[in-house]
């Protein structure tokens, strides 16, 4: 990756205007004093506007418009949205602060990781748990201390069970996609990291759009991990463990979503400016676009 001077206060725009966009995104860049919060285009130009309104930058109507105007995106869109417009922001030189999942095929991450790597900019896909401070202080911690023996992860949302009144539970693509997609990429995001790559994966249906999956990982280790978005809400809530060497140790909870994009913000600006990839970039977000892929498939044959 090249290095890339940037301006004492990057100009960063917002593509997308959901409720993830509005309720995380947005209110991040404004009160992040490290960059310019450019501006904001989304596919509904109304809803840009009102997002721009509430956020004190204005709005594009023409992307490549906000492009011109930025030094970095944030990109809140669906995943199969966000991979070629993520292509052709790091084709006009912009850094990247992406979604997870990255995309729900390989061909479209690998466009975004080939597109970055040509152009010299810096990514950074938005996994919570990487930057939220409890949980990544904890990942490091457990990444150094090493001689673990069994992984276990459960992440049960609850978007699609009886009573949810969730803002998210309308997004096409979460629905077709369920909680594999959604939140296997959290999960995954903390056993690579500790345990190593993935080797080999096994997947299994459960209720709805529950899937089970049980994984090889590099350094010896296996790790299992149920993950869903229909769980009754009484059931709901997220958890991981460890087992090995230095005993038994549980994942902290953490404080919410704004805190760690703030530092997702400051990860990406800190790779763009030494030039060194952050772990948890546009390559990383392809692995676990294959990864799931790999689950998705094992579990059509069971």
């Amino acid at each position: 990756m090249a290095h890339h001077s940037l301006p004492d206060r990057p100009r960063i725009g917002l593509l997308g205007t959901g409720p993830w966009a509005a309720r995380t995104h947005a209110p991040a860049l404004a009160a992040h004093e490290g960059v310019e919060f450019a501006g904001v285009w989304g596919r509904r130009p109304e809803a840009a506007a009102e997002l721009a309104a509430a956020s004190g930058t204005r709005a594009y109507d023409d992307l490549d418009a906000l492009l011109d105007a930025c030094d970095a995106v944030a990109l809140a869109l669906p995943p199969d949205v966000q991979a070629p417009i993520a292509a052709r922001a790091a084709r006009a030189g912009r850094h990247l602060l992406l979604d997870k999942p990255l995309a729900t095929t390989a061909e479209a991450a690998r466009e975004v990781v080939d597109a970055a790597e040509e152009a010299g900019v810096a990514s950074v896909v938005f996994c919570t748990l990487r930057f939220a401070r409890e949980t990544a202080d904890w990942i490091e911690e457990q990444r150094v201390t090493g001689g673990w023996y069994l992984g276990e992860a459960r992440w049960l949302g609850s978007l699609y069970g009886p009573g949810s009144r969730s803002a998210y539970a309308a997004s096409p693509w979460r629905r077709e996609k369920g909680g594999l997609w959604d939140v296997g990429p959290h999960v995954l995001s903390v056993l690579v990291p500790v345990l190593g790559d993935v080797t080999w994966v096994r997947a299994a249906r459960g209720p709805d759009d529950t899937h089970h999956l049980v994984l090889g990982h590099a350094s010896g280790a296996s790790s299992t991990a149920t993950v869903t978005l229909s769980a009754p809400p009484e059931a709901a809530g997220a958890s991981l463990t460890l087992h090995g060497t230095a005993g038994r140790v549980d994942l902290p909870p953490w404080d919410g979503a704004a805190d760690a994009y703030g530092r997702a913000v400051d990860a990406l600006l800190t790779a763009a400016r030494t030039g060194t990839p952050h772990p948890c970039d546009a390559r990383f977000g392809l692995r676990l676009t294959e990864l799931l892929l790999q689950a998705e498939r094992d579990a059509k044959t069971t």
